[in-house]
């Protein structure tokens, strides 16, 4: 199966992360490269299904390379030890719009909605947003298919106040805290062996379109 073949390689990969082994390897890790890309490519095609904007997303933008920037790293293994792939509109990876993230790694493997880390002026707007529309987020938070998957954001880097310029007793003050737009979903071994994986995924990734295209409205009005 692809995917054990994949997290086989990583797994290896992590235990022999230097240039040597992966020069001997080579050829197997350019044949998991491949099925991983097919698995994007069918993934692509079945989100596209219920979110358009998607439908002409191309996998090699949304893939991330295997090698790692060392320049500016105290850790100098020269391969990242997971794979991963981000589908968004408007440039894939380095898009700055929501989007759907999936990542392979023996450790973990999980699929992500929303927006990673976005730069200071998108997440002021963001913030702003999840202020003046707390309404149609809670709706969208609460509904049944959304909080079957996601029940939490990603809190990393979250702040320890109310950002200045809100008022510290907004009911949902600890949303404006938030660095990362984001929610995540773990695949399990049930997820990851199935026959169907890439529609499993996609059914946990149309859950979550609604989120993205929360926070679509507000990245629209910031890079047009």
């Amino acid at each position: 199966m692809d995917i054990d073949n994949i997290l086989q390689f990583i797994s290896e990969l992590k235990a022999n992360n230097n240039r040597e082994w992966f020069a001997e390897n080579k050829a197997r890790y350019d044949r998991v490269r491949a099925a991983f890309e097919q698995i994007c490519k069918d993934l692509i095609t079945e989100i596209s299904t219920f979110d358009e904007t998607i439908k002409h997303v191309e996998v090699k933008d949304c893939i991330f390379r295997i090698y790692r920037d060392t320049r500016f790293s105290n850790d100098k293994t020269p391969y990242k030890t997971h794979f991963g792939v981000y589908i968004a509109s408007a440039g894939g990876r380095k898009s700055q719009h929501a989007g759907y993230y999936l990542h392979l790694d023996p450790t973990g493997c999980f699929l992500s909605v929303g927006i990673w880390c976005p730069d200071p002026t998108m997440l002021k707007a963001l913030r702003q947003s999840v202020y003046d529309n707390i309404d149609e987020l809670n709706e969208i938070r609460s509904s049944p298919d959304f909080s079957q998957y996601f029940n939490g954001f990603y809190e990393e880097d979250k702040l320890k106040t109310v950002p200045r310029g809100f008022p510290k007793d907004f009911p949902e003050a600890e949303l404006l805290k938030l660095k990362h737009y984001l929610v995540d979903y773990p695949l399990d071994e049930t997820i990851l062996h199935a026959p169907d994986f890439v529609s499993r995924v996609a059914q946990i990734a149309k859950c979550g379109y609604p989120f993205n295209r929360f926070l679509n409205y507000t990245v629209d009005e910031v890079v047009n």
